[in-house]
């Protein structure tokens, strides 16, 4: 058998092991594996007629090849966000299949969020056996408990949090750290609770100025070091005194975009005189090596996805559900939102994470 595997949307911490993984099961069977470059731009970019093509956007994996890469983080097949479906010369799914049929593609294991495993599931539906590995550090894919990438994303973000309270607490301000997570602020929640700082603003729930700086306020004057720290999604919204239509409740849905957390300084400094500290952690988040968890579901995730080829099971989403290994149908992500258990796990009044039960819950308190 000839399996392809590629990466695609942003890249995380654990990506090398899986794609490690992968190649080391499919060798044990006598399987060929080929990479692909950028995710489906590499895919799109192949002339299958002209071989300069297939050697410019493919790589073929070996165990040899394949050594050491666990030890590394991002991703040495690169990656983009491109989707088949969106680009401008219109909807190339037609091409992408033309493409892994003339290259004796049999299967294919793609690693990505939810860009690149909706397109997953529209392949499996075109017929093309397709098993699809969730790995997001937002840990937003619907219908899998974990993805590659979200104990680093944590991991590093709190150690960076707690870093910088050095110098917040130095010139006596307000921290305002903003973690990226557009759509869900599991990342942002986690990441505040573990480091313990005083607010923590998440992409479920809209924050209030009039009450969040009073709060930031009492917290700062009541700490003998005179400072506070407060921890954003990059996907919140505030409302400020002229409700949801301030200027300050636009969602840094675009990176290009002031973020959210500079926004925010700017209304601490503006109301309550407090100089401001802000930090966007931004990629430094899903930087260098990954952890040991990361590492271990990339290792298990890679070898699962081998298996249920070997199994001819196709089409699946593999997982990790309370704790155990599993999969589900590939298009289980399209059925649903996963979002932060705001009322198990956070107290939107003083926008602080807030156990309210732990029995029974996962490690990860999803």
């Amino acid at each position: 058998m000839r399996i392809g595997i590629l990466t695609g949307g942003g890249d995380v911490p654990g990506l090398n092991p899986c794609i490690r993984s992968i190649t080391l099961n499919a060798d044990d069977l006598g399987w060929e594996v080929i990479g692909f470059r950028r995710g489906w731009e590499g895919v799109l970019a192949i002339d299958p007629a002209d071989p300069r093509t297939v050697d410019a956007n493919t790589l073929p994996l070996s165990r040899e090849g394949v050594r050491g890469i666990d030890r590394m983080g991002g991703t040495i097949l690169h990656t983009s966000r491109v989707d088949p479906r969106t680009v401008s010369r219109g909807d190339s799914t037609a091409h992408v299949l033309d493409v892994l049929e003339k290259l004796g593609i049999d299967a294919m294991i793609t690693l990505g969020g939810d860009g690149t495993l909706r397109f997953s599931a529209h392949l499996a539906a075109r017929g093309m056996p397709v098993i699809s590995v969730p790995k997001t550090m937002d840990n937003d894919v619907f219908g899998t408990d974990y993805c590659i990438g979200f104990s680093t994303a944590v991991s590093r973000s709190v150690e960076a949090i707690n870093a910088l309270r050095t110098t917040v607490e130095s010139h006596e301000r307000i921290g305002v750290v903003e973690l990226f997570g557009r759509r869900s602020g599991e990342t942002a929640l986690l990441a505040g609770f573990l480091a313990q700082v005083d607010r923590t603003i998440i992409a479920e729930v809209p924050a209030d100025l009039d009450i969040l700086l009073p709060l930031l306020a009492e917290d700062k004057a009541s700490n003998p070091a005179h400072y506070a720290m407060c921890v954003i999604s990059e996907g919140a919204s505030i409302k400020g005194d002229g409700g949801e239509d301030d200027d300050l409740s636009r969602s840094a849905s675009q990176r290009g975009d002031v973020g959210i957390g500079h926004r925010l300084g700017q209304a601490i400094s503006a109301r309550l005189g407090s100089g401001v500290v802000n930090q966007e952690l931004a990629y430094l988040m899903r930087a260098g090596e990954p952890d040991a968890m990361d590492r271990m579901v990339g290792f298990a995730f890679g070898g699962l996805a081998v298996q249920l080829l070997a199994r001819g099971e196709t089409a699946r989403m593999v997982t990790l559900a309370d704790g155990n290994y599993s999969h589900v149908p590939i298009d289980t992500l399209l059925h649903g939102k996963k979002s932060v258990d705001v009322s198990g796990l956070y107290d939107r009044a003083t926008y602080r994470a807030k156990l309210m039960r732990v029995e029974g819950m996962p490690m990860f308190l999803y």
